[in-house]
């Protein structure tokens, strides 16, 4: 009776690590997945504000450190930057 009970609280402790373990490395990748999204959205919208924006001759430029803002803040980001061009 011990060696099984042993056992069973081998797999309990395996089960209980799979599942810490598979926590920590899924946490990131849920950040990582939301970043990427963000900046997917944002350069879709800093592209349609540069198509539209034209017209009116409204421009932001896409470059590394846009990306990153967009990229962090999204759909806001890309109004910041609207709001930090034409105010400053």
């Amino acid at each position: 009776m011990g060696l099984e009970l042993n056992i069973i609280l081998a797999y309990a402790v395996g089960l209980i690590l799979l599942y810490v373990i598979g926590w920590i490395l899924l946490v990131p990748l849920k950040w990582i997945i939301k970043l990427i999204w963000n900046g997917i959205l944002g350069g879709i919208m800093l592209f349609v504000i540069n198509l539209i924006g034209g017209i009116w001759g409204i421009h932001l430029a896409i470059n590394p450190l846009s990306a990153i803002v967009v990229g962090l803040l999204g759909i806001p980001g890309v109004i910041l930057l609207l709001l930090l061009k034409y105010v400053l």
